[in-house]
C-alpha cells in the first residue's frame, strides 16, 4: 500500500557531504512525522534526526550543526542533508514515516529498505 525509497547513500571521504533521499508514495493521506535512522553492525538502530509535519526538527547530539533534515509535503519526501562527515557515521540509514492512509484515520509507520553510506579517514 505505501512504500518508502530511499537514495542518496555512497561512499565519501571524511569531511565530505552527501544528500538522502526518502520519498513516500501509494494509499497516502497524510505523512506526519518522517525520521531517519541509522544502524552499524552489533548495535541497535539509532534516531539521527526527525521531522515534524510542521516542520519541527530534532537532531541526535552526534550529529547537530552538521546535519539537516528538511520535508516536502507536497512530495512526501524527506531530505537528509549530511555535512562535515566523519568514519563514526558510517553505517545504514533507514527512512521512517508515519502514515495516515487514504479513506482512514489510523496511522501506521513504514520503513525504507535502507541505503548504505560510507565514510572513509
Amino acid at each position: 500500500q505505501v512504500q518508502l525509497v530511499e537514495s542518496g547513500g555512497g561512499l565519501v571521504q571524511a569531511g565530505g557531504s552527501l544528500r538522502l533521499s526518502c520519498a513516500a508514495s501509494g494509499s497516502i493521506s497524510s505523512v506526519n512525522a518522517m525520521d531517519w535512522y541509522r544502524q552499524v553492525p552489533g548495535k541497535q538502530r539509532e534516531l539521527v534526526a526527525s521531522i515534524s509535519s510542521g516542520r519541527s526538527t530534532n537532531y541526535a547530539d552526534s550529529v547537530k550543526g552538521r546535519f539537516t533534515i528538511s520535508r516536502d509535503n507536497a512530495v512526501n519526501t524527506v531530505i537528509l542533508q549530511m555535512d562535515s562527515l566523519k568514519p563514526e557515521d558510517t553505517g545504514v540509514y533507514y527512512c521512517r514515516g508515519v502514515v495516515q492512509l487514504r479513506g482512514s484515520w489510523r496511522t501506521r509507520e513504514y520503513w525504507g529498505q535502507g541505503t548504505q553510506v560510507t565514510v572513509s579517514s
